[in-house]
């Protein structure tokens, strides 16, 4: 079993470099596996669009919280640590166009010595989604082509791509990443719909928010998508969700036998030393249960 980590951005902490600094230098001296950042390019005063991930329906996060662009601070986390995987959780598909995405993704591989991953989703927020110029009801084929033309850009040169929304001839996108075939893409989401990406294009699947019969629905899509194009469906890396600081060996062996390969641990808090201890103890339950 893998251990990620996500941040508690509600504390306002990510737009502290040094806060971020010593965060990741503690989850990295713990063993913790990755480290993931979201992406909101903006949020919506008055959103209508309900929150899919909360009871409420509402963003648990203040208009002004600070969501710095992941990758951006991901290369600056890639250079003041080793070893710890640095990801998305999850990108928002529909504001990025795939050369544009592919060279920044592959620029993070190579300055992190092969430690990128990504985790895209489709979006959930139209008002976002519509501000940043996305349309938001082809959001999902629009994520298909991203996908498709960014691996095309990643392993061919010259790159050729001719979708729906996205078209390019000849492209040459250097550097290449360091991760052969290119950063293992990862596709966050609660639909059915995320479920077929995944099967059909994911190297990973976050199937975030779902729990019990609802995941084990998604789980027989994802499978049955993956083995109807030729893939295998135990090579996609399953990734479910927790928290640091109630995560006990009875809950990683439930996250085990729901398939998961990895967990990714929500933090509660934002004091740093609260949380080293926190990190530390599930380091021991890392070395306990193997």
């Amino acid at each position: 079993m893998k251990f990620g980590l996500s941040l508690p951005y509600g504390a306002g902490v990510a737009g502290d470099p040094e806060w971020m600094r010593s965060f990741v230098a503690d989850a990295e001296a713990s063993g913790f596996e990755s480290v993931y950042l979201v992406e909101h390019i903006v949020m919506v005063d008055g959103h209508r669009d309900v929150y899919p991930y909360a009871e409420s329906g509402r963003v648990p996060l203040r208009n002004d919280c600070a969501i710095p662009d992941p990758i951006d601070v991901l290369c600056y986390l890639a250079a003041v640590t080793d070893r710890i995987r640095l990801g998305t959780s999850v990108l928002v598909a529909p504001h990025h166009h795939p050369l544009m995405l592919a060279k920044r993704l592959a620029t993070l591989d190579l300055y992190s010595s092969g430690r990128a991953m990504v985790g895209l989703g489709v979006g959930w927020m139209r008002e976002e989604i519509e501000a940043c110029g996305g349309r938001f009801d082809c959001r999902g084929r629009q994520t298909d082509e991203l996908i498709d033309a960014m691996r095309a850009a990643w392993n061919e040169s010259p790159a050729n791509f001719h979708g729906e929304y996205f078209s390019f001839e000849g492209a040459m996108s250097y550097p290449k990443p360091l991760q052969p075939g290119g950063v293992p893409i990862h596709i966050g989401g609660h639909s059915m719909a995320a479920a077929r990406r995944a099967g059909l294009r994911g190297d990973g699947f976050q199937p975030l928010g779902v729990t019990g019969d609802d995941l084990a629905r998604r789980m027989v899509e994802m499978r049955r998508s993956a083995e109807s194009v030729g893939r295998d469906p135990d090579a996609i890396e399953l990734t479910l969700r927790g928290s640091l600081a109630s995560i006990d060996e009875a809950a990683v062996e439930a996250i085990r036998a729901a398939g998961a390969h990895r967990v990714i641990l929500s933090c509660t808090t934002a004091e740093l030393e609260r949380l080293a201890e926190q990190m530390w103890a599930v380091s021991a339950l890392m070395d306990v249960i193997g």
